[in-house]
């Protein structure tokens, strides 16, 4: 194990690499919850996708431990995952089952850009504060979804939006819950996230607003109302014309799962000269995962920043990542505790609220000095909740920033590729609004 995994040059050992798996473990946990609840909202089976988020998560994890050896776990994404049951599923009226066909396609796009230079060439063409306002975007939109399901802000005939009632009982939970957790947080616990849940299930069971389930433990549920639908609706994907969003799924997991790669690689002092080694394996697993879990049922995968935790905890291999999956793999046979959980929208909602301050952070590496970088970025942050809907908020921001370069004279610092990204998220609102 210490020659597989390389344990003596990695400066670790077999004790180090447990405790950081089990610490990364406890900080991503929450996903296996707050997935399956959220694509539920979109009409699938609550069972098959808590079974397919897991498969997804092992599978892309364990090729990440043993075939790239990086301490770094994949995933179902936050925020994708909201983008596909509230805006390409909810709003758009598209099926589930198309929406996971171009899930499909945009990991198949994905696995083969993995093998090519062209990957890397499309992560340089994006202007950082398009990346970052990107990710920020997605922020405001998953926090503005758990601030609706908290009932802390509601729809208002006026304003669009307005505060909630915090007399109703589910309301307050909800705040509670969020104190906890941020409180939690604040005091930097491991797992803060996943403790927040269990503390609110807790209290909501202590006023009779949980109900525990009979049984605790049983075997896996089926996956049969989910498995294969990916395949079978790739032809809707042209026909429904879902460009965008494969572009919006491709475009999201690859960069933000690079970006953590190298994030998480550089914390843990695996870089070589500034360079990420070993980078081919490690997209192949996000890649293999996205592909796996689309055709499994669920939404795309990614590296999690939560790995990090790990890395601080010392874990500096791939058996960081391989301990992660055999804790994963061990939660499949708990279904009907995370169902019930999920099932309370008190519980999850703090998760997505803090989940989305976390993606702010590279709001301070945009040059808000300098327009033509600054606005392109806020239109895209502006957007995404606004419109529900991440593609469209991509498509503006790919928009205004070669518009916005070409008016200053500064056409030449833009990537040609952007160019061409324009003139298709043109022709794509005017003539295949989503």
């Amino acid at each position: 194990m210490d020659r597989f995994f390389r344990f003596a040059e990695n400066k670790t050992n077999l004790r180090t690499e447990l405790l950081a798996g089990f610490t990364t473990f406890l900080t991503m946990v929450y996903i296996v919850v707050v997935n399956p609840a959220i694509l539920q909202k979109a009409g699938m089976d609550f069972g098959a996708v808590f079974v397919a988020t897991v498969l997804a998560s092992v599978i892309s994890t364990l090729i990440m431990g043993l075939f790239a050896n990086y301490p770094i776990a994949i995933a179902p994404g936050m925020g994708l995952n909201a983008y596909f049951a509230f805006s390409v599923v909810g709003q758009s009226g598209i099926s589930w089952q198309s929406a996971m066909g171009a899930v499909l396609v945009a990991g198949i796009i994905f696995l083969l850009l993995s093998f090519t230079q062209f990957r890397e060439g499309l992560i340089r063409a994006i202007p950082s504060s398009l990346k970052f306002g990107i990710t920020a975007g997605i922020g405001l939109f998953i926090a503005f979804i758990g601030l609706k399901s908290a009932g802390i802000i509601v729809g208002d005939k006026v304003n669009l939006v307005g505060l909630g009632d915090f007399h109703h009982p589910m309301t307050v939970l909800s705040l509670v819950g969020l104190l906890i957790t941020l409180v939690l947080m604040t005091l930097r616990v491991n797992g803060a996230l996943f403790f927040g849940m269990l503390a609110t299930a807790v209290i909501a069971w202590a006023f009779g607003l949980f109900q525990l389930p009979a049984q605790w433990v049983t075997m896996p549920p089926s996956m049969a109302p989910t498995i294969g639908v990916a395949v079978t609706s790739i032809p809707d994907v042209i026909s429904h014309g879902l460009y965008a969003v494969v572009f919006a799924f491709l475009l999201v997991t690859l960069f933000d799962t690079t970006g953590t790669m190298i994030g998480v690689a550089e914390q843990a002092g695996l870089m070589k000269n500034g360079t990420f080694p070993r980078m081919k394996p490690a997209l192949l697993a996000d890649a293999v995962g996205m592909s796996a879990g689309a055709v499994m049922g669920t939404s795309p995968t990614s590296a999690y920043i939560e790995s990090s935790a790990g890395v601080a905890a010392g874990g500096r291999t791939g058996f960081t990542a391989v301990v992660v999956s055999v804790l994963l793999l061990g939660t499949l046979f708990f279904e009907p505790l995370v169902s019930k959980i999920a099932a309370l929208p008190a519980i999850t909602a703090p998760t997505l609220i803090i989940v989305g301050c976390f993606m702010m952070s590279g709001l301070s590496k945009i040059a808000w000095d300098d327009f033509d970088e600054a606005f392109p970025a806020f239109i895209v942050m502006l957007s995404m909740p606004l419109t529900f809907s991440i593609a469209t908020g991509i498509a503006f921001g790919f928009i205004t920033y070669p518009l916005l370069k070409i008016v200053r004279g500064r056409f030449k610092e833009v990537h040609p590729l952007l160019y061409l990204f324009m003139v298709l998220f043109i022709l794509q609102l005017t003539f295949l609004p989503e």
